[in-house]
């Protein structure tokens, strides 16, 4: 009786059983297709270059068109980059643009990771505040006033108030802040005793900051309430900031005078917790956001929130809470913070 037998040929690197012989052949195949390490070289650079970008953003310069500023302010939307990069490598099937790809997605999370994926909210807070840029060109002043009362702040601030609008405010708001004060085009409403308010001069020629002290339950705050200048993002001049940067300076001397241990800063900055122009105000005092927020907390334009330029900022106080409010007639969003002081 002849018995038969078949043999299986084996390729090099496979282990027996048909698990182990997948794994070989794969392996197999990768030694052998040098072509999916060679093809996209190209995307493999660019995913370097992002990930060295988001390192060293501090580092490039603002001497042309103010790069640096503008870069930092729209820092976070680089991430949307790295979906796009990981499709083409896929499609490319290279294997290098898909490894390198580690490097600025690690970068990225370690930056805004944070920010994106937990919530430091707590609940409750002794005092809230809100900010809010009303826009001057707001064809409902009265709706925007009564849903910042609404919100059940202590303490609110507005921004780009127009001299034919500030009636309607007080009007909307009388009944639930007692106390108030104009300087310009910005405005504090609270429901606590003000003394020692006065206009902070950012060298603008007209008015658009000032400082107040709010005597709550809890003991004397300073607060101060600033629209620094817009920016322009322009062809032929990049990004223009010159007096944004001027006024953030001369702020930040007015905070680091001020006497009272706690102070809180509600306004419309013209730029993000991340851009260097701010530092003579962001180095010497906490984001509500950053230290008790959920999110980004993107503030502007209302219709597509891309960017936080309104800030609420601490020095002296504990934030427990920050969140952005319900749209309104402006072009900014409402931000609200809760503090334990």
């Amino acid at each position: 009786m002849t018995q038969a037998y078949t043999q299986e040929t084996r390729q090099p690197g496979d282990t027996p059983g048909r698990s182990g012989s997948r794994i070989g052949r794969l392996l197999h195949r990768l030694r052998d297709d040098r072509g999916i390490w060679r093809r996209g070289l190209v995307l493999a650079a660019i995913a370097i270059l992002l990930a060295l970008v988001m390192i060293f953003h501090a580092e490039i310069p603002n001497r042309v068109g103010n790069l640096g500023s503008l870069l930092e302010t729209f820092l976070p939307w680089l991430g949307l980059v790295l979906p796009v990069l990981l499709v083409l490598g896929l499609v490319r099937r290279s294997a290098s643009a898909v490894l390198a790809l580690v490097l600025p997605v690690g970068v990225w999370l370690n930056l805004f990771g944070g920010a994106m994926f937990s919530d430091k909210s707590g609940s409750g807070g002794e005092l809230t505040v809100v900010t809010h840029n009303v826009n001057a060109e707001n064809a409902d002043s009265t709706g925007t006033a009564e849903d910042v009362a609404r919100s059940g702040a202590d303490v609110v601030a507005l921004e780009e108030l127009t001299g034919d609008a500030v009636p309607t405010y007080e009007r909307a708001l009388a009944g639930t802040y007692r106390y108030h004060t104009v300087q310009g085009t910005v405005g504090l409403w609270s429901k606590y005793p003000l003394s020692g308010t006065k206009p902070v001069d950012l060298k603008l020629g007209w008015t658009r900051a000032l400082r107040t002290t709010v005597a709550t339950p809890r003991g004397e705050v300073g607060v101060y309430v600033a629209h620094l200048p817009s920016v322009r993002v322009k062809f032929n001049a990049g990004f223009t900031a010159g007096q944004r940067d001027a006024s953030a300076e001369v702020l930040g001397q007015a905070i680091s005078r001020e006497p009272l241990r706690k102070v809180i800063l509600l306004g419309d900055l013209n730029g993000t917790m991340n851009d260097r122009a701010l530092a003579p105000v962001t180095a010497q005092m906490r984001s509500a956001q950053g230290a008790a927020g959920d999110g980004f907390g993107f503030s502007w334009p209302a219709s597509f929130p891309m960017a936080r330029i309104d800030q609420i900022m601490v020095r002296g106080m504990d934030p427990v809470a920050a969140w952005a409010l319900p749209k309104t007639g402006s072009d900014h969003l409402p931000l609200a913070a809760s503090f334990d002081y």
